[in-house]
């Protein structure tokens, strides 16, 4: 193929894209506004990744700022409250793994075995309205409920003549808290998804397990759980990807300082270096790209352990 048949062929492939984005014009017109905010707020912002990498100066701006190369992470690293904070937050992200993750699937699963259409919707209202409320009013019910002058404290002090207990300031009842009210939240709104996926399940095989005399319990186990295995799959993955992130909206508003020893977390640490004391945005970005990444190599072994285990992954 000569030079002016290529260059040819590259102006007819770039006419054809031309005239396929006129004729469908409305389609792109309707996508627009999505590539906008992920433009906006997902791709420029990558350019303050460089501030990992330079000496932040106020006066001198983002790009004005000297470079001093790997400094920052090497300070980020020589910090033990930052190596504290990992360890916190692969405990307490585990921890929602082990306890949080599942309980939308047997919420799922319950509700799925609820008949009567009427009592099915209240249930499913019920435990999705939670997902609604913000962390701040979570708190406030939890301070109401488990606080010095709780409902807790007063009916132990009333019935049992009891001292009050502090229970949001005992740090050993911090991560029992964490997970329970996170899963008071979120597990009605999770579970949405997965009973999308159960009604995608073919009727067809519950009859057939019926008329062989299986039990309930037995069609979820052999026909239902099979049936939502990819979609739980993606969202493990998922939940992989924010393994050190996630949950300082949670964290910060149940945590205080008698418990911060145990709620200091990744997010949080960053939060306190960023807005308290001397203001070191260039050091507070090296521990937010630091934690990207990691997020970022832990979805992709989770994809691919996921493939190799001879699931469908997420990623191609």
């Amino acid at each position: 193929m000569t030079v002016s048949q290529t260059g040819q062929r590259k102006r007819s492939a770039k006419d054809f894209t031309w005239k396929n984005i006129l004729k469908h014009r409305e389609k792109y017109i309707l996508v627009l506004p999505g590539l906008a905010w992920y433009a906006v707020f997902a791709y420029i912002p990558i350019f303050g990744l460089s501030l990992a990498f330079k000496k932040y100066m106020a006066r001198m701006g983002l790009f004005g700022s000297p470079w001093i190369g790997l400094a920052n992470f090497e300070n980020v690293f020589a910090d033990p409250a930052f190596l504290q904070s990992i360890f916190t937050t692969l405990r307490i992200n585990a921890g929602r793994l082990l306890f949080v993750f599942p309980f939308p699937i047997f919420l799922a699963l319950i509700l799925n075995e609820v008949r009567l259409g009427r009592p099915k919707k209240i249930l499913q209202s019920i435990f999705t309205f939670p997902h609604f409320l913000s962390w701040v009013i979570v708190a406030s019910i939890m301070v109401n409920i488990l606080g010095q002058r709780g409902m807790v404290n007063s009916l132990m002090g009333g019935l049992f003549g009891a001292k009050p207990v502090s229970f949001l300031g005992i740090p050993s009842y911090f991560l029992p808290l964490i997970y329970l009210t996170d899963i008071w939240k979120s597990a009605g709104w999770s579970a949405i998804i997965y009973m999308a996926a159960i009604s995608g399940i073919d009727t067809e095989q519950y009859e057939a397990a019926e008329i062989d005399g299986s039990t309930r319990l037995q069609r979820m186990w052999y026909i239902t759980l099979p049936g939502i295995k990819p979609t739980i799959v993606v969202l493990f993955i998922l939940a992989m990807g924010y393994l050190m992130s996630g949950g300082f909206d949670q964290v910060f508003n149940l945590s205080n300082p008698a418990t911060i020893r145990v709620a200091e977390t990744l997010d949080m640490y960053i939060y306190r270096i960023t807005f308290r004391g001397s203001v070191d945005f260039s050091f507070s970005a090296a521990v937010a790209l630091f934690r990207s990444v990691i997020n970022m190599v832990l979805l992709f072994t989770a994809d691919r352990i996921t493939k190799r285990f001879g699931g469908s992954g997420l990623l191609a």
